[in-house]
């Protein structure tokens, strides 16, 4: 009788716990509170398994990041000094047209500095095939239209003439010295990397200048005018950067938030999330350009 008793009193309690709270102010069901309980259930499991997975790839580099940033002049932006142009001067100074130098290049309202060389050291993986599309490197107005040129081993470049004249392109280092008839072009196809980039000639037009840079991978760049750069489908995980520029060689400092940044020989260590990763502003003194 008296575990009957106890049993009785147990029940009873378990009912007065369970109306606590109830009343006529209460207008949500059970059953609808169980649904919308399982709705924000199911997005922080499938907000935590993203999450994870992000980190998971990046972490045993099965992942792929875009990796992008911006380059700056710290000092005023300096005048470019126009080119001594004396041969061919109806069609390279038509009209008075000057060519300018364009070894530092600074953006006067962004400050932003063209033409920074980015490019991934090694990597273990490589996401793209090498194509068969031939890049466009021209030439036009008696200058070489790209000043800093990216390629890729194994791809063909279209080495164009869209000037009215013939001009004869060099590239450093290798077998290529050809002439380029007039509204033509000559495919050259690279056959090795370029440890940094090379220099690319004009023998009939001497103030013709370029650089070139090939490697063995799709993971290099060339800052655009505002000091940009992206690379794409880079593999996750930590990679070594190398960094140059026509007139410091491989840069070996950079400011990033405020901070000095010594790097020897233009290496610089980054991690790529999965995700992507922007390193943001790279600010670049004066003094390295004054070599």
């Amino acid at each position: 009788m008296k575990l009957d008793f106890l049993a009785m009193a147990g029940v009873a309690l378990l009912g007065v716990l369970a109306c606590v709270g109830c009343g006529p102010a209460r207008v949500a069901a059970p059953g609808a509170d169980a649904e919308a309980a399982g709705r924000i259930r199911a997005t922080l499991v499938s907000a935590s398994a993203a999450t994870g997975a992000v980190e998971a790839a990046t972490a045993t580099g099965t992942g792929w990041g875009g990796l992008k940033g911006r380059f700056t002049y710290a000092g005023a932006p300096p005048q470019s000094k126009a080119l001594v142009v004396d041969k061919d001067t109806e069609v390279c100074s038509k009209g008075g047209m000057k060519l300018l130098d364009r070894g530092l290049l600074v953006d006067p309202s962004s400050k932003g500095l063209a033409n920074v060389v980015v490019f991934a050291r090694k990597t273990s993986r490589v996401k793209a095939a090498v194509s068969d599309t031939p890049l466009v490197f021209d030439q036009k107005n008696c200058e070489f239209i790209a000043p800093v040129f990216a390629a890729r081993v194994g791809q063909p470049v279209d080495v164009h003439n869209s000037d009215p004249i013939g001009h004869n392109t060099n590239i450093a280092g290798s077998s290529f010295n050809q002439l380029i008839p007039a509204g033509q072009g000559t495919v050259y196809k690279p056959d090795a990397e370029t440890g940094m980039p090379t220099m690319l000639t004009c023998n009939i037009h001497p103030w013709m200048k370029a650089w070139i840079v090939v490697r063995p991978n799709p993971y290099a760049a060339v800052s655009a005018a505002d000091g940009s750069f992206e690379i794409k489908n880079v593999p996750a995980g930590e990679v070594e950067l190398q960094l140059w520029h026509e007139k410091a060689g491989y840069i070996g400092e950079v400011t990033v938030a405020g901070k000095s940044e010594k790097i020897a020989k233009g290496r610089r260590k980054v991690k790529v999330e999965a995700a992507g990763t922007n390193l943001g502003e790279m600010v670049l003194a004066p003094s390295i350009f004054q070599k």
